[in-house]
């Protein structure tokens, strides 16, 4: 078209996006419906014991909601500049521009917004996203944005990306987005079974779960953390500036909501051994409760009880009556009438 039409490629106009991912918008939405739910049943809680109990409702609710919703997010690694630069192919033309260039666990999420978003007789505000999650390619979305004509900076981050990218950054990112999410859902469900086991009186395997969830989110850290250490150093220069990316608010609130769940944990732990009763008042449990001993109706009666000497009582003499005597001699000889029992 360039060479023959003298007309630039058509770049269709940009899409309309959502303020904030749907995904996230979702666990949000659920969790916030259930911390509501648990406000309204509050009043029916006496004494101190209703803040301790929503003090656990709300922490519990944060941890929950932090460990599935930066599974979903975009902003593990993220980057900004604000530079000029080109804007369409075969064309001299530049544009001042905002580029915006976020990494999460499934693949690059690329924005350009103009500054001011009206240059060149159009409207310059873009936010795509090419993902590499399990059974979807990173090769086949950027070929479909190439197709669509998207503009030069979001194709140039894009193809930084790709797996025939010189600069080796798509197999480290894939790999570990891989396995961090793995064990982002392992801490999901170490979290669901501290809640059963808080609900139950078990307080201190409710405190090595939450310890296990804390440990599983800050080795999901690790893992990133040396993927990107080690990934290759590959300048994004876009026009004027360079880009360089860093730790973004998903990082730091995995890091946040692990350091907090393995100090609970530790404190859980420490408080089961020190003030047991402090710790099972604080959970609104009997003092009385031990799981570990059974009683007859809890199915202690499966488990045989033997008495010892010193428990068995002493056999004691029971007097009959004079009627029972003669009930028992007519019983046993009652054609005897000289019989004695």
């Amino acid at each position: 078209m360039a060479a023959f039409g003298h007309t630039f490629p058509f770049y269709a106009g940009a899409k309309p996006t959502f303020p904030i991912d749907t995904s996230l918008a979702v666990i949000i939405t659920i969790f916030l419906t259930a911390l509501v739910t648990f406000i309204v049943i509050l009043p029916g809680i006496r004494g101190k014991m209703r803040l301790f109990w929503l003090l656990r409702v709300v922490t519990s609710l944060f941890i929950g909601a932090v460990v599935l919703a930066v599974n979903f997010s975009s902003e593990w690694s993220v980057g900004q500049i604000s530079t000029n630069t080109t804007y369409k192919a075969f064309s001299s033309e530049w544009i001042s521009a905002d580029v915006g260039l976020q990494i999460g666990l499934g693949g690059v999420n690329i924005t350009l917004t103009g500054t001011p978003v009206h240059q060149l007789n159009e409207t310059i505000s873009y936010n795509e996203e090419l993902t590499w999650r399990l059974g979807e390619h990173y090769e086949e979305a950027y070929a479909k944005a190439l197709e669509k004509g998207l503009p030069d900076p979001v194709l140039y981050l894009a193809e930084k990306f790709t797996p025939q990218s010189p600069c080796g950054l798509h197999y480290p990112y894939r790999q570990a987005g891989h396995y961090v999410s793995a064990m982002l859902w392992v801490a999901f469900l170490c979290w669901l079974l501290a809640n059963v086991m808080l609900s139950m009186p078990a307080l201190v395997y409710g405190g090595h779960m939450l310890l296990a969830t804390g440990i599983s989110q800050l080795l999901a850290l690790l893992i990133f953390s040396t993927v990107t250490a080690l990934s290759p150093p590959c300048p994004l220069r876009l026009g004027t500036a360079v880009l360089h990316t860093r730790h973004g608010p998903a990082f730091w609130i995995t890091l946040t909501t692990g350091l907090l769940c393995v100090l609970l944990g530790l404190a859980m732990l420490v408080a089961h051994r020190m003030q047991p009763h402090r710790l099972k008042a604080f959970f609104n449990q009997s003092a009385e409760e031990d799981p570990l001993q059974l009683g007859p109706a809890e199915g202690g009666l499966l488990i045989p009880r033997y008495r010892s000497m010193a428990e068995s009582p002493e056999p004691q003499d029971i007097a009959l009556s004079e009627a029972s005597s003669e009930v028992c001699c007519s019983e046993v000889c009652p054609r005897e009438p000289d019989c004695a029992c």
